[in-house]
């Protein structure tokens, strides 16, 4: 019974990790924009687009990027009529990691949990951001000697204190 017990110790201790095991790699993000419905797009460290839609979403991000790398992430909001707004996500050490020089040993360590990316975990749960109103227009290119006329729809509401009557 002792050389059993000492026989599955020998095998956990050698061949897991012990944040591969009690914790995970990929990671519940919730991420949210004022105003609802703005366009996001998320990039690795790589430039790689992992996600492409609108707020609110929820995502699985991983936490490791790649053998002993942590992931970083780039988050870019946009909305017509506001400015664009980018944002990063990066992951920690995952504390669990630590528990490789008790349970996990060497090979926890240094190969199971950074290669499965569990040595890392992403602590921020959300990424919320409030875009501005834009602060130009967005008109079609005319030639700098010609009148162009434009319909107050088309003019940031923000903007619209600066115009002047034409009687």
């Amino acid at each position: 019974m002792k050389r059993y017990l000492l026989a599955l110790f020998a095998a956990t201790s050698f061949c897991s990790g012990c944040a591969s095991i009690v914790s995970h790699s990929t990671w519940p993000v919730a991420i949210a924009s004022v105003p609802i419905g703005a366009n996001v797009v998320v990039m690795n460290r790589q430039g790689k687009e992992v996600y492409s839609g609108t707020t609110p979403a929820a995502l699985n991000l991983k936490s490791g990027s790649s053998f002993f790398k942590r992931e970083l992430y780039t988050l870019k909001f946009s909305r017509e009529g506001y400015e664009t707004k980018t944002t990063t996500l990066t992951s920690s050490v995952n504390g669990w990691y630590f528990g490789n020089i008790l349970f996990g040993g060497a090979i926890g360590m240094l190969i199971v949990d950074p290669a499965t990316g569990s040595m890392y975990r992403l602590d921020q749960k959300e990424v919320q951001v409030a875009l501005n109103q834009g602060q130009s227009l967005n008109l079609p290119q005319a030639s700098p000697d010609a009148l162009q006329i434009v319909s107050i729809e088309n003019i940031p509401t923000n903007l619209r204190y600066a115009l002047t009557p034409v009687k």
